[in-house]
Protein backbone atom coordinates (compact mmCIF):
# COMPACT_ATOMS: atom_id res chain seq x y z
CA UNK A 1 0.00 0.00 0.00
CA UNK A 2 2.68 2.49 0.97
CA UNK A 3 6.06 0.50 -1.19
CA UNK A 4 6.12 3.52 -2.89
CA UNK A 5 6.71 6.08 0.02
CA UNK A 6 9.62 6.52 1.97
CA UNK A 7 9.12 5.53 5.64
CA UNK A 8 10.55 7.76 8.66
CA UNK A 9 10.12 8.17 12.55
CA UNK A 10 10.93 10.79 15.06
CA UNK A 11 12.42 9.73 17.86
CA UNK A 12 11.94 11.67 21.14
CA UNK A 13 8.87 13.70 20.55
CA UNK A 14 7.18 12.66 23.33
CA UNK A 15 8.22 13.34 27.00
CA UNK A 16 9.54 10.66 28.85
CA UNK A 17 9.04 7.77 26.65
CA UNK A 18 13.14 7.43 25.70
CA UNK A 19 13.87 7.05 29.37
CA UNK A 20 11.16 4.71 29.81
CA UNK A 21 12.59 2.40 26.47
CA UNK A 22 15.70 2.68 27.81
CA UNK A 23 17.28 4.93 25.00
CA UNK A 24 18.12 8.69 26.42
CA UNK A 25 21.57 7.90 26.39
CA UNK A 26 21.24 6.95 23.00
CA UNK A 27 20.86 10.53 21.91
CA UNK A 28 23.25 12.48 24.26
CA UNK A 29 25.81 13.61 21.59
CA UNK A 30 22.90 14.74 19.65
CA UNK A 31 22.59 18.57 19.80
CA UNK A 32 19.30 20.04 20.04
CA UNK A 33 17.78 23.77 20.58
CA UNK A 34 15.56 23.23 23.43
CA UNK A 35 14.76 20.48 25.57
CA UNK A 36 11.57 19.36 24.18
CA UNK A 37 13.09 19.32 20.85
CA UNK A 38 12.67 15.80 19.29
CA UNK A 39 16.34 14.06 18.71
CA UNK A 40 16.28 13.14 15.13
CA UNK A 41 14.22 11.40 12.01
CA UNK A 42 15.18 7.86 11.35
CA UNK A 43 14.41 5.73 8.54
CA UNK A 44 12.71 2.80 8.56
CA UNK A 45 11.85 2.34 4.90
CA UNK A 46 13.56 3.33 1.67
CA UNK A 47 11.61 2.44 -1.64
CA UNK A 48 13.50 2.29 -4.65
CA UNK A 49 16.62 0.20 -3.42
CA UNK A 50 17.71 -3.11 -3.89
CA UNK A 51 19.81 -3.85 -0.83
CA UNK A 52 20.01 -3.60 3.08
CA UNK A 53 17.40 -4.22 5.96
CA UNK A 54 15.56 -0.94 4.97
CA UNK A 55 14.64 -2.34 0.87
CA UNK A 56 12.69 -4.87 2.64
CA UNK A 57 9.03 -3.41 2.93
CA UNK A 58 8.01 -3.77 6.62
CA UNK A 59 4.28 -2.85 6.95
CA UNK A 60 1.31 -4.64 8.33
CA UNK A 61 -2.29 -3.92 9.32
CA UNK A 62 -2.66 -7.17 10.42
CA UNK A 63 0.70 -9.12 11.56
CA UNK A 64 3.65 -8.68 14.19
CA UNK A 65 6.57 -11.40 13.03
CA UNK A 66 8.95 -11.03 15.83
CA UNK A 67 12.65 -11.70 14.82
CA UNK A 68 14.20 -14.97 15.95
CA UNK A 69 16.44 -12.98 18.63
CA UNK A 70 14.15 -10.79 20.52
CA UNK A 71 12.61 -11.14 23.34
CA UNK A 72 12.01 -7.16 24.38
CA UNK A 73 9.95 -6.22 21.42
CA UNK A 74 7.40 -3.57 22.58
CA UNK A 75 4.68 -1.57 21.03
CA UNK A 76 5.00 1.86 19.92
CA UNK A 77 1.35 3.72 19.79
CA UNK A 78 1.80 6.28 17.50
CA UNK A 79 -0.24 8.77 14.31
CA UNK A 80 1.48 8.52 10.88
CA UNK A 81 1.20 11.33 8.57
CA UNK A 82 1.17 10.57 4.78
CA UNK A 83 2.74 13.20 3.30
CA UNK A 84 3.25 14.70 -0.21
CA UNK A 85 6.81 15.73 -0.02
CA UNK A 86 8.05 18.85 -2.60
CA UNK A 87 11.12 19.64 -3.69
CA UNK A 88 13.38 22.20 -5.48
CA UNK A 89 16.31 21.38 -7.63
CA UNK A 90 19.47 23.08 -7.42
CA UNK A 91 20.19 24.26 -10.88
CA UNK A 92 23.85 24.27 -10.60
CA UNK A 93 24.20 20.32 -9.66
CA UNK A 94 20.43 18.95 -10.22
CA UNK A 95 20.40 17.78 -5.93
CA UNK A 96 16.90 18.22 -4.87
CA UNK A 97 16.25 19.41 -1.72
CA UNK A 98 12.81 19.19 0.44
CA UNK A 99 10.61 22.53 0.47
CA UNK A 100 7.62 21.31 1.58
CA UNK A 101 5.67 18.41 2.99
CA UNK A 102 1.65 18.48 2.54
CA UNK A 103 -0.03 16.25 4.85
CA UNK A 104 -2.58 14.05 2.84
CA UNK A 105 -3.83 11.34 5.66
CA UNK A 106 -3.25 10.00 9.07
CA UNK A 107 -3.62 6.60 11.05
CA UNK A 108 -2.88 4.59 13.91
CA UNK A 109 0.73 3.56 13.47
CA UNK A 110 2.72 0.77 15.42
CA UNK A 111 6.71 1.72 15.54
CA UNK A 112 7.15 -1.42 16.84
CA UNK A 113 10.74 -1.85 17.95
CA UNK A 114 13.47 -4.25 19.55
CA UNK A 115 15.86 -2.44 22.64
CA UNK A 116 19.19 -3.18 20.88
CA UNK A 117 21.21 -0.85 23.58
CA UNK A 118 24.12 -1.53 21.18
CA UNK A 119 22.71 -0.90 17.77
CA UNK A 120 24.67 1.98 16.28
CA UNK A 121 22.26 3.31 13.94
CA UNK A 122 18.12 3.98 15.60
CA UNK A 123 17.11 2.55 12.22
CA UNK A 124 18.77 -1.45 13.34
CA UNK A 125 15.68 -1.24 16.04
CA UNK A 126 12.94 -0.74 13.49
CA UNK A 127 13.00 -2.71 10.63
CA UNK A 128 14.23 -6.24 11.13
CA UNK A 129 11.86 -7.70 7.69
CA UNK A 130 8.75 -8.38 6.66
CA UNK A 131 5.59 -7.79 9.19
CA UNK A 132 8.31 -5.41 11.26
CA UNK A 133 5.76 -2.27 11.46
CA UNK A 134 2.12 -1.48 11.67
CA UNK A 135 -0.03 1.05 9.64
CA UNK A 136 -4.30 1.31 10.27
CA UNK A 137 -5.69 0.56 6.70
CA UNK A 138 -8.24 3.09 7.40
CA UNK A 139 -6.54 6.53 7.32
CA UNK A 140 -8.44 9.84 8.13
CA UNK A 141 -8.36 12.38 5.27
CA UNK A 142 -6.66 15.79 7.02
CA UNK A 143 -7.33 19.21 6.19
CA UNK A 144 -4.12 20.65 7.68
CA UNK A 145 -1.62 20.66 10.39
CA UNK A 146 -2.22 24.45 11.82
CA UNK A 147 -3.98 24.74 14.96
CA UNK A 148 -7.36 24.10 14.81
CA UNK A 149 -7.27 21.66 12.78
CA UNK A 150 -9.00 17.67 12.55
CA UNK A 151 -6.00 16.16 14.51
CA UNK A 152 -6.49 18.36 17.42
CA UNK A 153 -9.00 16.53 19.08
CA UNK A 154 -7.97 12.89 18.69
CA UNK A 155 -6.59 10.81 20.97
CA UNK A 156 -4.00 7.87 20.81
CA UNK A 157 -4.86 4.43 22.89
CA UNK A 158 -2.96 1.30 23.04
CA UNK A 159 -3.38 -2.45 24.34
CA UNK A 160 -2.01 -5.57 24.80
CA UNK A 161 -3.86 -8.84 25.16
CA UNK A 162 -2.72 -12.06 26.09
CA UNK A 163 -4.58 -15.18 26.79
CA UNK A 164 -7.78 -13.79 27.01
CA UNK A 165 -6.70 -10.88 29.23
CA UNK A 166 -6.75 -7.03 27.59
CA UNK A 167 -4.07 -4.19 29.12
CA UNK A 168 -3.19 -0.78 28.41
CA UNK A 169 -0.20 -0.81 27.11
CA UNK A 170 0.27 2.95 25.98
CA UNK A 171 -1.36 6.04 28.28
CA UNK A 172 -4.36 7.19 26.52
CA UNK A 173 -2.66 10.59 25.53
CA UNK A 174 -4.28 13.32 23.32
CA UNK A 175 -1.91 14.21 20.04
CA UNK A 176 -1.75 17.83 20.70
CA UNK A 177 0.56 16.46 23.51
CA UNK A 178 3.31 16.09 21.44
CA UNK A 179 6.17 18.17 21.84
CA UNK A 180 6.59 19.18 18.28
CA UNK A 181 3.15 19.12 16.79
CA UNK A 182 1.63 21.56 13.75
CA UNK A 183 3.69 23.51 11.16
CA UNK A 184 6.64 23.20 14.21
CA UNK A 185 7.16 19.87 13.43
CA UNK A 186 6.88 20.12 9.78
CA UNK A 187 9.41 22.34 9.65
CA UNK A 188 11.37 20.53 11.93
CA UNK A 189 11.18 17.57 9.68
CA UNK A 190 11.90 19.75 6.29
CA UNK A 191 15.21 20.56 8.02
CA UNK A 192 16.16 17.54 8.75
CA UNK A 193 15.23 15.91 5.87
CA UNK A 194 17.65 18.25 4.21
CA UNK A 195 20.22 19.18 6.67
CA UNK A 196 20.61 15.86 9.33
CA UNK A 197 24.20 14.36 8.96
CA UNK A 198 24.99 11.02 9.62
CA UNK A 199 26.90 11.37 13.67
CA UNK A 200 26.15 8.96 16.18
CA UNK A 201 22.79 7.38 16.04
CA UNK A 202 21.61 9.29 13.00
CA UNK A 203 21.84 9.24 9.57
CA UNK A 204 22.16 11.52 6.59
CA UNK A 205 18.76 11.89 5.03
CA UNK A 206 19.36 13.82 2.38
CA UNK A 207 21.29 11.38 0.85
CA UNK A 208 18.41 8.56 1.37
CA UNK A 209 16.32 10.61 -0.14
CA UNK A 210 18.53 10.36 -3.37
CA UNK A 211 19.33 6.96 -2.75
CA UNK A 212 15.35 6.16 -3.00
CA UNK A 213 15.11 8.42 -6.67
CA UNK A 214 13.05 11.42 -4.30
CA UNK A 215 10.20 9.44 -3.62
CA UNK A 216 6.87 12.31 -3.78
CA UNK A 217 5.20 10.75 -0.75
CA UNK A 218 6.52 9.68 2.79
CA UNK A 219 5.26 8.31 5.56
CA UNK A 220 5.99 9.81 8.42
CA UNK A 221 5.67 8.58 12.40
CA UNK A 222 5.40 11.62 14.86
CA UNK A 223 6.78 9.71 17.82
CA UNK A 224 5.50 7.13 20.65
CA UNK A 225 3.25 7.64 23.59
CA UNK A 226 4.66 6.82 27.09
CA UNK A 227 3.79 3.76 28.20
CA UNK A 228 2.40 2.48 31.10
CA UNK A 229 3.31 0.86 33.73
CA UNK A 230 2.14 -2.50 32.48
CA UNK A 231 3.60 -1.57 29.24
CA UNK A 232 6.96 -1.09 30.32
CA UNK A 233 7.70 -4.10 31.91
CA UNK A 234 5.90 -6.44 29.03
CA UNK A 235 6.98 -7.39 25.66
CA UNK A 236 5.24 -9.20 23.09
CA UNK A 237 5.48 -12.98 22.20
CA UNK A 238 4.12 -15.31 19.96
CA UNK A 239 0.26 -15.64 19.98
CA UNK A 240 -0.38 -11.92 21.28
CA UNK A 241 -2.89 -9.17 20.17
CA UNK A 242 -1.31 -5.32 19.83
CA UNK A 243 -4.00 -2.66 19.10
CA UNK A 244 -3.38 0.43 18.79
CA UNK A 245 -6.26 2.89 18.27
CA UNK A 246 -6.03 6.92 16.94
CA UNK A 247 -9.61 8.19 18.05
CA UNK A 248 -11.56 11.52 18.41
CA UNK A 249 -11.87 12.50 21.53
CA UNK A 250 -14.77 14.17 20.68
CA UNK A 251 -16.77 11.52 19.85
CA UNK A 252 -15.68 8.72 22.28
CA UNK A 253 -13.83 8.91 25.65
CA UNK A 254 -10.92 6.37 27.04
CA UNK A 255 -13.58 4.58 28.96
CA UNK A 256 -15.06 3.91 25.87
CA UNK A 257 -12.56 2.71 23.78
CA UNK A 258 -11.19 0.28 26.45
CA UNK A 259 -15.13 -1.00 26.97
CA UNK A 260 -14.75 -1.68 22.88
CA UNK A 261 -11.35 -3.41 22.99
CA UNK A 262 -12.29 -5.51 25.83
CA UNK A 263 -14.87 -6.87 24.07
CA UNK A 264 -13.70 -7.11 20.55
CA UNK A 265 -15.82 -3.99 18.86
CA UNK A 266 -13.22 -2.11 17.78
CA UNK A 267 -14.21 -1.09 14.04
CA UNK A 268 -12.56 1.65 11.76
CA UNK A 269 -14.95 4.04 10.89
CA UNK A 270 -16.19 7.68 11.64
CA UNK A 271 -13.63 9.20 14.15
CA UNK A 272 -11.57 5.78 14.67
CA UNK A 273 -8.28 4.78 12.94
CA UNK A 274 -7.37 1.29 14.25
CA UNK A 275 -4.69 -1.03 14.10
CA UNK A 276 -5.09 -4.94 15.34
CA UNK A 277 -1.97 -6.68 14.78
CA UNK A 278 -1.53 -10.34 15.75
CA UNK A 279 1.93 -11.84 17.05
CA UNK A 280 2.82 -14.86 14.46
CA UNK A 281 5.98 -16.00 13.81
CA UNK A 282 6.76 -16.42 10.06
Amino acid sequence: MFNQCIGFGVAGNFAGHLEQAGEAADFVTVEVKEVIQPKAIFPFYLPNISTGLLATYPLSSTSISPPNDADNLQIEPEVALVCDVIYTTNADDGHKTVSDLIPRQFGAYNDCSIRKPNAKKISEKKNWGTNSKGMSEHLIAIDNLTVGGILDSYRIASFHCRHGEIHRYGEDSAVIDYSYFHTRLLDWIIERMNHQQDVGPTENIAELLEQSHYPTQALISIGATRYTPYGETHFLQTGDTSIVVVYDGNRYDAEEIMQMATTHDLANGDGMSVLIQQVVTL
